[in-house]
């Protein structure tokens, strides 16, 4: 009846990277002009943190020395950058997140960087536990990165709070 065009994944992975890093790029610009909230900042890795459903797969499991050794790789090497370039300001009442054109760059590098090593770590490993492994890196940047974020959220939250405090009269 009807064909279906085979689809590669090594060729449509790229592809979904690229759309899913670009609806990033919306997304934090959009950010940016929005108050942010301590649930804002959570809400990323908790949802992220559904992916690890996949190793419930056999085809996606990979040796705990691969999933922390990526974690780490994604801690040190990409979250370091995004928690530098990430910063908040107060205007009138609201906390907001600060627009970066370093933020944009290096997360455009770090996303090269991630690309090229998904494309020669497949040639070593299944698509399936490559998979794994940049799914861990993913969640490796995220989590320390939102953690940082959060402690800087609620440091400038006490700032706006002891901002707003009535001065006692005498």
């Amino acid at each position: 009846m009807g064909q279906t065009l085979p689809i590669h994944l090594t060729t449509i992975a790229p592809i979904i990277g690229v759309a899913m890093a670009s609806t990033f790029f919306i997304m934090r610009l959009r950010a940016s002009k929005k108050p942010t909230s301590a649930k804002k900042i959570i809400i990323p890795p908790l949802g992220m943190s559904t992916g690890f459903l996949m190793f419930v797969f056999p085809e996606c499991r990979i040796p705990l020395s691969w999933a922390i050794l990526s974690f780490l790789v994604g801690a040190l090497f990409f979250s370091l950058p995004l928690i530098k370039t990430s910063a908040f300001e107060i205007k009138g009442d609201d906390i907001y997140l600060k627009q970066s054109r370093a933020f944009v760059v290096i997360l455009s590098g770090l996303f090269v960087v991630r690309l090229a090593l998904h494309n020669y770590i497949e040639h070593h490993i299944s698509i399936f536990q490559t998979g794994g492994v940049f799914f861990i890196l993913a969640f490796g940047m995220l989590l320390p990165w939102r953690v940082a974020m959060l402690f800087q959220y609620k440091k400038i939250k006490e700032q706006l709070g002891q901002k707003n405090v009535p001065s006692p009269t005498a």
